[in-house]
């Protein structure tokens, strides 16, 4: 019957990045949203063996990935498995490394294009939701619209949908429940939820709020809302500012001048020389995080009390219709462009400052079709499912452990302002919250399903059942990614079983990710973490930062001392062997390694000084060559302090099966 549905494809073609598809009338996955989840998940179906659309409202895939966000925010590497960790490896591949957690916006959209070309993917550009046609807890269509409004309907009917939209777009409209803002810390039992007036991207006293400084009725000036604050911990429906995260260069030949915007207006910009008269700077860098890129690039993010975050001031996004969003949109570029060009221009910034701004311009080959600039706001936080399952602080601690994880996160529970205001007769921003620690947890299949009597053929992987400040350690790229293929693997299995999502068997689905991680049959890597390592001898402090995955082995005294790491081979062949070298304090210009195949040892020394280990990243991989590796426990990695002059880690090593040819 499928057969005879796909054949019967409406006759309507679309122009897809200067190729055309004819619209079927039925396939069996829809995902919703080009983001880097998007692709994922719509790539993991295909390779399923499913017809698969990806519906994109705009016209670049990869979201945030591609749109600028390329200093990934990671947490720790362990949490990042299958197809993201693929991802990074291929990224990897283009800049001549085993892996590369920092990388240009079109490198980016490369690797994305690559899996959609390689899975025979149809991506459906310039489309956007209309309506959703539901009977009872199933989604029949989707109804799409033209992004720009022209032309009418055209539907789509699916066995499955997936909901890849940083909005929740879909969700909201197949009647799913779902919630914004912040809830209160008596909801869930938290303790960083809700309204938080914290030290973190704050002002200093004795900054003044009024246009004329003691007089409140002047007004406020730009940028500050007539709120006041409200109790610690209660919840409200503000929601955590956005920003565009900036990929701008300092490369001459590639740099376009950062111009005055049509609509400049100076006065927006008043605050931040409030602030810089009370904590002066010489120093761009205290007003623009600016981490640096390849090629002399940058992925610029929010810094400060008074930056690139347009605090207040997407409100209505979430909830809002399309014209409502693009508005939004709009105002985030020019506020963003405007101060760039204040930064750099204007006569009352610090000259340092100013002739720091002048070195920076946009570049040239970046986002060419969007003149320059990225067409991805980063959205943050817009709705979050109200889910079988909600994920909560607790889950982030590790107070409370599910036993149906699909993925993993590690990252820092991160809120960004929510709002600026006065307190006590100066302006202050509130929101912002930075809860460190954070070990690896598990992410529920339940957080990404809808209830059972709502919806039985939708999984949201992105806007996911989670409080704000669970989301706020949930929400990064990689896990996105991971828990897209985990949602993507499970359409499939409810699609060949004719269940809903609810009903698919977890634990068979948690099985097929573990041993098919980049779901098309490749054998799985083997990775054996300190917790599985055996201790030959010498004194191990076990620590829990740092490393890779929950703890690491350190030794730091001077005596003999070892730790020996055995895979157990289930397929004899050959392996590209690593070791991962964290960061670590007072460490040893240099570590032993013992590679034994089964037949026969290596001993490697590792030079300190030729490890470069990446700005935001704990560790990294480093290859000890590659070796035939036999089944069984045979072989094995042993990482001694002999010749050490300080401390060294046996935090773990990767095993990866090397194939016969690279296509994948």
């Amino acid at each position: 019957m499928k057969k005879v549905l796909f054949a019967l494809a409406i006759l309507v073609s679309f122009a897809i990045k200067g190729q055309a598809f004819q619209v079927p009338a039925h396939v069996d996955v829809c995902v919703y949203g080009g983001t880097s989840a998007g692709v994922i998940a719509a790539y993991t179906a295909a390779l399923q063996k499913k017809t698969v659309v990806l519906v994109e409202p705009g016209q670049r895939l990869g979201g945030l990935s591609s749109g600028g966000l390329g200093f990934t925010d990671i947490g720790n590497k362990y949490v990042v498995t299958g197809l993201a960790r693929d991802f990074y490896r291929r990224i990897g591949q283009h800049y001549g490394r085993f892996e590369q957690w920092i990388f240009e916006p079109g490198v980016a959209e490369a690797a994305f294009l690559a899996y959609i070309k390689r899975a025979g993917v149809k991506v459906l550009y310039g489309k956007r939701l209309n309506k959703v046609d539901k009977a009872g807890t199933v989604i029949q269509a989707v109804h799409l619209e033209n992004t720009d409004g022209s032309g009418g309907l055209v539907p789509l009917k699916a066995q499955q949908f997936i909901d890849c939209s940083y909005e929740g777009d879909l969700m909201a409209k197949a009647g799913v429940s779902y919630t914004t803002g912040r809830e209160p810390n008596s909801l869930y039992n938290e303790t960083v939820n809700g309204v938080q007036l914290k030290d973190k991207h704050q002002f200093p006293e004795g900054v003044d709020p009024y246009r004329i400084p003691g007089k409140p009725e002047s007004g406020l000036l730009w940028g500050i809302s007539k709120g006041t604050l409200q109790e610690s911990g209660s919840g409200d429906d503000k929601i955590q500012a956005y920003n565009f995260r900036i990929c701008l260069t300092n490369v001459p030949a590639n740099r376009l001048p950062v111009t005055r915007p049509a609509d400049y207006d100076p006065a927006r910009y008043e605050l931040l020389l409030r602030y810089l008269s009370v904590k002066p700077t010489k120093d761009l860098g205290q007003i623009l995080k600016m981490d640096r890129m390849p090629n002399g690039k940058t992925d610029i993010n929010n810094q400060g009390p008074f930056s690139t975050d347009m605090i207040g001031m997407n409100y209505d996004y979430p909830n809002g219709d399309y014209a409502t969003r693009e508005k939004i949109f709009k105002d985030h570029v020019s506020y963003t462009k405007g101060l760039l060009y204040f930064i750099g221009n204007d006569n009352r910034m610090p000259p340092p400052v100013r002739e720091q701004m002048l070195q920076w311009g946009y570049p040239k080959d970046e986002y060419k079709a969007t003149g320059h600039w990225t067409p991805q706001l980063y959205v943050r936080e817009a709705r979050r499912m109200t889910g079988a399952y909600v994920m909560t602080q607790a889950n982030c601690q590790r107070k409370e452990v599910v036993n149906d994880g699909v993925g993993m996160a590690a990252y820092t529970m991160d809120s960004h302002n929510a709002q600026r205001i006065v307190v006590n007769g100066m302006v202050k921003n509130e929101g912002d919250v930075q809860l460190k620690g954070i070990q690896p947890y598990p992410v529920a299949y339940r957080s990404i399903t809808p209830r059972r009597e709502e919806c039985t053929n939708l999984l949201v992987p992105v806007c996911l059942s989670a409080s704000h400040i669970a989301y706020g350690s949930i929400r990064m790229e990689p896990v996105f990614m991971v828990l897209a293929q985990s949602a993507a693997t499970a359409a499939s299995m409810a699609i060949d079983g004719k269940t809903g999502v609810q009903d698919v068997d977890i634990q068979l689905l948690q099985q097929r990710l573990k041993d098919d991680p980049l779901a098309d049959g490749t054998a799985a890597e083997i990775l054996v973490d300190d917790a599985e390592a055996k201790i030959i001898g010498g004194q191990w402090e076990k620590e829990t930062a740092g490393g890779y995955g929950p703890t690491l082995l350190v030794n730091k005294e001077g005596t003999e001392a070892s730790v020996q790491f055995a895979p157990t081979v289930t397929r004899a062949g050959n392996y590209a062997v690593y070791f991962y070298y964290p960061r670590l304090q007072k460490a040893s210009a240099q570590i032993t390694v013992k590679v034994f195949d089964g037949t026969k040892d290596l001993v490697k020394t590792l030079q300190a000084k030729d490890i470069q280990v990446t700005g935001q990243t704990s560790g990294e991989w480093v290859s000890l060559g590659m070796y035939k590796l036999p089944v069984g426990k045979k072989a094995y990695v042993e990482v001694s302090n002999a010749g050490a002059n300080g401390a060294i880690a046996a935090d773990a090593v990767l095993f990866v099966p090397v194939k016969s040819s690279n296509k994948r």
